[in-house]
């Protein structure tokens, strides 16, 4: 008899077997039934809840992964975290880091606070940051959007644009105050053969806390337009040939397609470069010692002034706590403010 001629099974049989399954559907818990290979199978106990996500977390190579991580996480919590908190508890102490320390509260806030020169540092530090902003910022976007679009020497000119990365941050200072020399500097020099200067350039109220945004934007802005090259190798290539099809020119491509795509990059090197410029110190100590008539005097050197100078250590971590406060409020504000725009 073939196989498509073989009996139909009793319709008990059928019965009997679909109850059997809607019995085991109703009721997983049921016992399985035996096997020849031993006895019958049931859930392992180390399947659910805390005890089996441990068991499972420890045969997965967690204890080791805290093991080999335990003494970074430990070295960078006593070089960076450990300081922090001293700094805190040394702002409440009145000490030369000499002598022995004395409890005072608040007194180095009140002190900091009641001190003339903390408003004009404020006020001079506020108008590098938005000068530096200003002038700084949009620089090394430029350049790298235009190195990006050159056709050719794209490495030499990255080469060039990162070249005063490389020197020191105090040769690159004491090479510009050299260029600021109202009697032989360079930029004089340079201006007389137009008929215009000699301009004292850092021995001016007026001039002096521009130079040194002039300096710091040539110092700094190596980095940035590295940064920046590197988030437009990530744009789609494709985006730019579809625009050269439409025939976009140059300043659309980079409105609607260039700058759309480092939004997130821009916004996170603005941040940067804000908390950079509020801590502004090697620039003016070296150029100009927060001269003349206090112009160029900044919230660092006033803190560097209280500590190395006075020998104040207590109101000098007092203004930088407060510095760090304020720094880490207007970062959460930003991050709050601009969440929607990164993405």
């Amino acid at each position: 008899m073939s196989r498509s001629q073989a009996p139909a099974a009793p319709a008990g049989n059928r019965s009997r077997k679909d109850r059997t399954r809607k019995q085991r559907s109703a009721d997983p818990s049921a016992a399985r039934p035996r096997t020849p290979d031993g006895p019958p199978r049931t859930a392992s106990p180390h399947r659910g809840g805390p005890g089996g996500r441990i068991v499972r977390w420890v045969g997965q190579g967690g204890v080791t992964t805290i093991l080999f991580g335990l003494p970074m996480v430990l070295c960078f919590a006593y070089f960076s975290w450990w300081p922090i908190v001293q700094s805190v508890q040394l702002s409440f102490q009145q000490t030369n880091l000499v002598d022995p320390a004395t409890w005072v509260g608040l007194d180095n806030f009140r002190h900091v606070l009641d001190d003339p020169l903390l408003w004009k540092a404020v006020k001079n530090t506020a108008l590098f940051a938005v000068l530096a902003l200003v002038i700084g910022f949009p620089v090394p976007l430029f350049l790298a959007v235009l190195i990006s679009e050159l056709r050719r020497g794209g490495t030499v000119f990255r080469i060039l644009a990162y070249l005063p990365v490389a020197i020191p941050p105090v040769v690159s200072v004491l090479l510009w105050k050299v260029f600021y020399d109202p009697d032989a500097g360079l930029f004089n020099q340079l201006l007389a053969h137009v008929g215009l200067g000699p301009y004292p350039w850092l021995q001016s109220t007026d001039t002096a806390m521009l130079s040194i945004v002039l300096e710091a934007t040539w110092a700094g802005f190596g980095s940035t337009v590295i940064i920046y090259l590197a988030a437009l190798g990530s744009v789609p290539a494709e985006l730019y040939e579809a625009a050269e099809i439409d025939a976009a020119g140059i300043w659309r491509r980079v409105w609607h397609i260039t700058l759309p795509s480092l939004r997130g990059v821009v916004l996170i090197m603005l941040l940067l470069q804000i908390i950079g410029t509020l801590q502004i110190f090697t620039e003016p100590f070296v150029m100009t010692d927060g001269g003349p008539e206090d112009s160029t005097l900044t919230v660092l050197m006033l803190i560097y002034n209280y500590a190395f100078q006075n020998g104040d250590f207590g109101a000098a971590t007092a203004l930088s706590v407060m510095l760090a406060l304020v720094l880490g409020v207007l970062s959460a504000i930003y991050l709050r403010a601009t969440r929607s725009w990164s993405n």
